[in-house]
């Protein structure tokens, strides 16, 4: 397939046209090629590191949850020059899907989170400029953070920051995923004993000890890699082309 059919595709199921005024990043495709793509690496950043991985593996396109431009003006200089320069030299396109990839009801980054962590019964949670974008739910059973944990594969000593000032069993949990830190807020508001997210913030942590939730930041890579790997499977099944993952964990 080439550059202009993938896009058409890509924007059957991502919302790129409806959340141009609304996302700051630019969505969709980033960087020309203009060879035939019959490889796709999948990656969290577009980011060096990502790129040679995707060249090794003889990609012609990059599909990232972060790509290099995020609507406003940037100097082509030092490593933005680099990473373009790249990708230019290896004839490799860049396509970036931000908030249509976190807010996808399918196969989002929030949606993928919260059922991987037991939620049931999903709903629109979170608000970023008048669209919601996270999620909040119920478990099936109560269930302690440490379950919680476990559920997800997270190492409490890994974690950006785990706060248990709640509840010792949760009912309900809410998630936005990445930098959705501030938005523990919303989930005192709206009665939710676990909010899960990316980042930690200083700020947050005596709002949490005071309104007594739990809190996990469980680091803005790792909660945000649901959305991309959800992608590489359909395009494998729907499109049989070949695709990869790329890894590139940040810590962060």
């Amino acid at each position: 397939m080439n550059l202009k059919e993938l896009d058409s595709y890509f924007r059957t199921f991502l919302a790129i046209d409806d959340l141009a005024g609304t996302d700051f990043s630019l969505n969709g495709v980033q960087v020309e090629n203009t060879a035939d793509i019959t490889c796709i690496a999948f990656a969290v950043d577009a980011c060096m590191e990502t790129f040679r991985r995707a060249r090794e593996a003889g990609a012609q396109m990059v599909f990232v949850h972060h790509g290099l431009f995020w609507g406003h003006e940037q100097c082509i200089t030092g490593s933005h020059y680099r990473r373009l320069k790249f990708l230019m030299e290896n004839n490799m396109a860049l396509y970036a899907a931000h908030l249509p990839l976190d807010i996808h009801p399918d196969i989002g980054n929030n949606v993928s989170l919260a059922k991987a962590a037991g939620l049931e019964d999903l709903k629109p949670f979170g608000e970023f400029r008048g669209i919601k974008v996270g999620v909040k739910g119920s478990f099936r059973n109560p269930v302690t953070t440490e379950e919680v944990l476990s559920r997800l594969g997270y190492d409490r000593a890994e974690l950006l920051a785990c706060l248990s000032f709640g509840k010792e069993k949760n009912l309900t949990g809410a998630v936005i995923t990445g930098g959705g830190e501030h938005d523990v807020a919303a989930a005192v508001d709206e009665d939710v004993d676990l909010y899960i997210t990316g980042d930690a913030a200083h700020v947050v942590y005596h709002t949490c000890l005071e309104n007594k939730i739990n809190m996990i930041s469980a680091g803005h890579y790792q909660t945000e890699v649901y959305g991309v790997q959800n992608v590489a499977r359909k395009v494998s099944d729907e499109l049989a082309l070949k695709t990869i993952f790329i890894d590139v964990p940040t810590g962060l």
